[in-house]
């Protein structure tokens, strides 16, 4: 079995600038050369094998969920902070403009019903996003399909989740410079915490 076959030191990493200070626009800069810049704000910088060794090599007991972007495992950081990681697909829809789009949002913007990114890796040709882990899944896994022995979400919680999901919303939508229409509103990006609180993914 190969192991971080892609790390390659001549390779260049791609740099995203996330300063806010002189941040103006959604899309990415970059420098003189084409690069994009190192960030300047909360998103930690990942190298492939630290990310490799926090899901054991991307192993499928691991494995969250599948979508549009790749896959999604659950990893321990070495300083043993429990994160969900999401792998690029380089085949999928979803390409290098969109990771580092998405990278630039979530560095920006902070709400407390909007997903928090950890950080992200860049290495070699790897596109990977490091985001607090939610043990409760999503919104999806508490509406459909419920297992024998699990419980339906009250209407307390729902009311909760409906709310704290439109302050996401009213958040990006009014308050957020520059705004965000959020257009993939679905139960499957509405991600819950311990206590049923939503945040938004997947933006």
């Amino acid at each position: 079995m190969t192991c971080f076959s892609c790390l390659n030191p001549r390779t260049k990493d791609t740099r995203v600038d996330i300063d806010t200070t002189r941040y103006n626009s959604p899309y990415p800069t970059t420098d003189s050369s084409g690069s994009f810049i190192e960030p300047g704000g909360g998103a930690k910088s990942f190298t492939f094998k630290e990310l490799a060794t926090a899901t054991r090599n991307f192993r499928e007991v691991n494995l969250l969920g599948e979508g549009g972007f790749g896959r999604v495992y659950k990893g321990r950081l070495d300083s043993g902070q429990v994160v969900a990681i999401k792998q690029l697909n380089p085949d999928g829809l979803q390409g290098n403009r969109e990771f580092i789009v998405e990278v630039l949002m979530l560095s920006l913007f902070h709400h407390p019903n909007l997903v928090t990114l950890i950080g992200y890796c860049t290495s070699g040709d790897q596109r990977l996003l490091v985001y607090e882990y939610m043990p409760m899944g999503s919104l999806k896994d508490h509406l459909f399909d419920l297992e024998s022995n699990q419980e339906p979400l009250t209407w307390n919680t729902r009311i909760k989740i409906a709310v704290g999901a439109a302050r996401g919303i009213e958040y990006l939508h009014c308050t957020a410079n520059p705004p965000v229409i959020y257009r993939d509103l679905k139960s499957a990006n509405i991600l819950l915490d311990k206590d049923f609180s939503p945040q938004l993914s997947d933006f």
